[in-house]
């Protein structure tokens, strides 16, 4: 029975992140905008320029490469390598992410996009669940 559901929490979230980014590239234009990747990203996509193909797949490829960092940090797959290092670093990156919505809401009170509030709530829930699940894992993630 899996020991950590923290980070097989986390593992699930990122993979259903990466499968989305992969959805968006499917939907086309359409759904870059209603995903909030910007009416530029939109437009290329429109015209057929490979750019946001690329670097879509590119996010999906890292969100893959994290969520299966939470598996073996649960002990669901085999070990990575850096286990320790990259857990911290990935839920510090979610976590910094997700409070991103703070300084917004100071710089601009009035003004913050619903997509940076919902995207950053999200977020902030894979950053919580990396973090805890890190630590719960911590005593076996070390080096043997």
């Amino acid at each position: 029975m899996p020991q950590n559901p923290f980070l097989i929490v986390g593992g699930v979230l990122g993979a259903a992140a990466a499968l989305l980014h992969l959805a968006v590239i499917a939907g086309g234009p359409s759904w870059y905008r209603f995903f909030g990747a910007g009416e530029g990203m939109a437009r290329m996509a429109e015209r057929g320029s490979p750019y946001p193909t690329l670097v879509t797949i590119g996010i999906a490829g890292v969100l893959a490469v994290w969520s299966a960092y939470a598996f073996a940090g649960a002990g669901l797959i085999p070990r990575l390598p850096l286990m320790r290092t990259a857990l911290v670093l990935i839920s510090a990156i979610y976590l910094l992410r997700g409070l991103v919505l703070i300084p917004a809401f100071i710089i601009n009170p009035g003004g913050v996009l619903p997509f940076v509030v919902w995207s950053s709530l999200i977020v902030l829930v894979y950053g919580i669940a990396y973090a805890v699940g890190t630590w719960i894992a911590w005593p076996g993630l070390s080096a043997t």
